[in-house]
């Protein structure tokens, strides 16, 4: 990333002082390219990329303190020039007079030699550099690195067609009508070269016909950007913008490009092999030219699953539009639920049915803002990147389509967790003995979860073996913040979407009274727009529960 710093010193001084001011200044910038080569995967969790704040303003602390130290050191250097210079002045005046004296000689011997090494050397030799770049080295690991920049891009990216959301309009700062940072020429361009490392030349064009368009307005004001020649950032930009044309299909408009860019370089190696080569290619197989209007669409940049309709109708309820008529509306009710349980006689539940078949609910106010805020402290020391279990293996992993960090609970860890789990075991009526323990997931830049099922299905045998309580029987999914921007939940095949809401949770069974799994939970955890997402999952399983909820003589009930 190209960074800019304006350093307000004096360039034309010729003092020793100056010089080594400005030594102190470009060794400060220095530092700050130093910064970022850690290995955190802070993307993923705001409360982990939180950190990154605390230990900007912890680094921020130490290099004022090593400025003030260096103020004092070049202050104490300035000193004695200026002793050394009153000094030989007056010798000089008479030398042989000055020398002739002995005590003089001894004295100025004196004055480099056991002077020298105790008063001058400690102050000339600078070691407290050293001292504060180990202090840097122990707050470092809280800072973003460089994989923590190409999935804060993919993020950008994932958001930007989930979305549907506009380059220009957030460039200019607009993500849906919230408003965030105005992006420069230098910042669109970057996030085209990282769309383009990663070979996604879709967003590579997006982005650097944005940085494309503010250098013009720069340029055209007078002004430079990021880069000192305008006619330089010029000649970048359509170098990629080209090639990204040509991955993308449309090789005239490649040539097009290439050929602007020869006006502004003729001598550009690569643009002269690139222009013969595209000049070929058309010559060969001739291709009809894009206008100028027109885009390439946005699913050229998509495997075959997310140009699926369920992929499709995802991202359709994420932005919240209505994709069918939920099925029994009219019969959907409220009502305040005790399940004669003691917990729940002097204060119940309020329940909203959302969904009838399969029935999904919404519980409001389970969860207090203090408790919310103890599980939040006991988790976040432990937040690691969320997995997935491979259906082949069994083994837990990452994986891109989901991007969150989560942490474990167990209830006699605090009182706040095991009232929690007694809470919606009065709720549901069901035995949470057998349930897994409560997981707490939060969402980062762009977090989300692809459409999954939170059961195992028949031909994942082995998927909660290890468990020995059966398959997950029920989701209770509590919600821990509000999100300003995105971050739902959605059933593609229910047209179902639930926003998150402070305190509230979302219950659904996952499987039939059968032990079948119920296909129609399948359900996705929107990209987060806006905001942080934090989320207490309960995941309950079949054994214990028995008589709580026994089997019945249909096979879907």
């Amino acid at each position: 990333m190209i960074l800019y710093y304006h350093c307000y010193v004096d360039l034309e001084s010729n003092s020793y002082c100056d010089k080594l001011r400005r030594t102190v200044m470009y060794s400060l910038i220095f530092l700050v390219f130093l910064l970022v080569q850690t290995k955190a995967e802070l993307f993923t969790s705001s409360a982990h990329l939180q950190t990154a704040l605390y230990a900007e303003r912890d680094i921020a602390d130490l290099l004022k303190s090593y400025i003030q130290r260096e103020e004092d050191r070049l202050s104490r250097i300035k000193q004695l020039a200026e002793d050394y210079e009153e000094h030989s002045k007056l010798a000089l005046q008479n030398l042989d007079k000055y020398l002739g004296n002995p005590i003089n000689a001894f004295l100025l011997i004196k004055r480099f030699t056991l002077d020298w090494d105790r008063d001058v050397i400690p102050v000339l030799v600078n070691n407290s550099w050293d001292s504060m770049y180990k202090e840097i080295e122990q707050v470092r690991s809280d800072l973003p690195s460089h994989e923590d920049l190409k999935g804060a891009a993919s993020a950008l990216m994932r958001l930007q067609d989930t979305y549907q959301l506009d380059t220009s309009k957030v460039a200019q700062g607009d993500l849906r009508g919230i408003v965030s940072p105005v992006l420069s020429a230098e910042e669109c361009f970057e996030l085209g070269r990282l769309s383009y490392n990663q070979g996604d030349y879709y967003h590579t064009m997006l982005w650097m016909e944005q940085a494309w368009d503010k250098q013009e307005k720069a340029g055209g004001e007078g002004s430079k950007d990021f880069l000192e020649d305008l006619e330089d950032a010029k000649v970048e930009i359509l170098d990629y913008l080209a090639f990204s044309y040509y991955k993308l299909g449309d090789v005239a408009q490649a040539l097009e490009l290439t050929k602007e860019l020869l006006t502004l370089d003729p001598n550009h190696e690569r643009a002269l092999n690139n222009k013969k080569y595209f000049e070929a290619m058309l010559r060969d197989e001739p291709r009809k030219t894009r206008s100028a209007e027109e885009k390439p669409g946005y699913q050229l940049n998509r495997d075959e699953y997310r140009n699926s309709e369920e992929f499709l109708t995802y991202e359709a309820l994420c932005r919240g539009e209505t994709t069918m008529p939920l099925k029994n509306a009219h019969l959907l009710t409220c009502r305040y639920v005790t399940n004669n349980h003691p917990l729940l006689l002097i204060q119940p539940i309020k329940e909203e049915t959302v969904h009838l078949d399969p029935w999904i609910v919404v519980y409001y106010n389970v969860m207090s803002d203090e408790e919310i805020s103890t599980i939040k402290h006991l988790a976040t020391p432990r937040l690691n990147r969320a997995t997935v279990q491979n259906s082949k293996t069994g083994a837990l992993e990452t994986a891109n389509y989901r991007i969150s960090k989560s942490a474990w609970l167990r209830g006699e860890e605090h009182p706040v967790v095991e009232r929690l789990n007694q809470r919606m075991e009065a709720i549901t009526g069901l035995d949470l003995n057998t349930a897994e323990e409560l997981q707490i997931a939060n969402y980062g830049l762009g977090g989300h979860y692809e459409p999954h099922f939170d059961y195992a299905r028949k031909e994942e045998k082995d998927a909660f073996k290890s468990l020995g309580t059966g398959n997950r029987i029920a989701t209770f999914l509590n919600y821990m913040s509000d999100v300003e921007a995105g971050g739902a939940t959605v059933f593609p095949y229910l047209g179902l979407k639930l926003f998150p809401r402070k305190g509230n949770a979302a219950f659904w069974y996952n499987l039939y009274k059968s032990g079948e799994g119920i296909f129609n939970t399948r359900h996705a955890a929107c990209p987060v727009l806006v905001g942080s997402k934090w989320v207490a999952n309960k995941w309950i399983h079949e054994r214990g529960q028995e008589f709580r909820r026994p089997c019945s003589l249909s096979e879907y009930e």
